[in-house]
């Protein structure tokens, strides 16, 4: 394999550990891969797959990161490098100044200690708004544990594999789930309804019928309305693709029972609905969803997947 390793500085503070269980969300994601100090994915095209691989060096205060982009053969080009920088430096939100939202929540006695507990987290966006989307439609009206199983399932049929001992499997493109067949997908566990929302996505994507990136330059208010015009794309699902794609750190999806359940479980409240999650978020105003990635790290480290990890403090 060819290998390419170069650093990029971090403004602090940084916590990768924190940041990639902010992405991955589960311990048995198979496309984002943590193995304790180091995030992979495998970067694919129709050309095969490389795989990109980030290590923290250094300390939270102190951070920057060691990247590593191997592919099978010949050496990444100077362009692959450069777009594998571009993702890292996307995926992981490492241009983002969060230093309003610690203000913020040194005012809030309830939010103080998730802040201080997770500080170094930056929010992590999906590489782009068609893996938001596709990562909605997968966990629609089922558990996130069912939905990740799904979304491996759909790498490894219809992503390309990295090669070398990690073998990860890169997510689809649309230009791969619009030849998808409905039938092969309902094997893999998806919904015929789902199956064909999958596929009518990817088809209008790769026919250039809708540019999701072009919602980048839009409000809230236009972008929601463009995703909730996509076939099978409901309210939550624009909502999560604005908050996990678009990076719109404003946005806390109302109709997340994920959500709603970690801020009963945190905060002590009553049974929530989408209106008094909305009135939290204008509390929060504009970090709701950030909040929403600390009380989702929250619930990770619950689940006893962030305990060991205090080398960068």
């Amino acid at each position: 394999m060819g290998a390419v390793r170069f650093e990029i500085g971090v403004p602090p503070p940084f916590r990768l550990d924190l940041t990639a269980w902010a992405l991955r969300r589960r311990a048995h994601n198979a496309v984002d891969a943590w193995d304790g100090t180091r995030w992979s994915r495998s970067v694919g095209s129709d050309d095969g797959a490389a795989t990109l691989s980030v290590a923290q060096a250094g300390t939270a205060s102190v951070p920057r990161l060691v990247v590593t982009v191997d592919r099978d053969g010949a050496a990444p080009s100077r362009e692959a490098v450069a777009d594998a920088r571009r993702m890292v430096t996307h995926v992981l939100g490492l241009e983002l100044d969060l230093g309003s939202f610690y203000a913020l929540a040194d005012g809030d006695p309830r939010l103080a200690p998730l802040a201080r507990r997770f500080c170094g987290m930056r929010p992590p966006r999906f590489p782009n708004v068609f893996e938001a989307l596709v990562n909605a439609v997968a966990c629609q009206q089922l558990s996130l544990d069912v939905g990740i199983h799904l979304l491996n399932r759909l790498a490894r049929r219809y992503g390309s594999s990295s090669t070398g001992a990690d073998e990860l499997p890169s997510f689809p493109t649309p230009e791969r789930l619009a030849r998808a067949n409905v039938e092969t997908l309902r094997a893999i566990g998806f919904s015929t309804a789902k199956a064909r929302t999958l596929v009518a996505l990817g088809q209008r994507v790769t026919t250039g019928a809708i540019e999701l990136e072009a919602l980048d330059d839009v409000d809230d208010g236009a972008a929601r309305a463009t995703l909730v015009g996509l076939p099978g794309i409901g309210r939550w699902s624009a909502e999560y693709a604005l908050l996990r794609g678009l990076g719109r750190l404003q946005v806390l999806p109302g109709d997340d029972v994920g959500a709603q359940n970690n801020l009963r479980r945190r905060f002590g409240l009553d049974a929530l609905d989408s209106d008094a999650v909305a009135a939290l978020s204008r509390r929060w105003w504009p970090y709701g969803g950030l909040v929403y990635f600390h009380l989702l790290l929250d619930r990770v480290a619950e689940e006893g997947h962030l305990h060991c990890f205090s080398s960068y403090t």
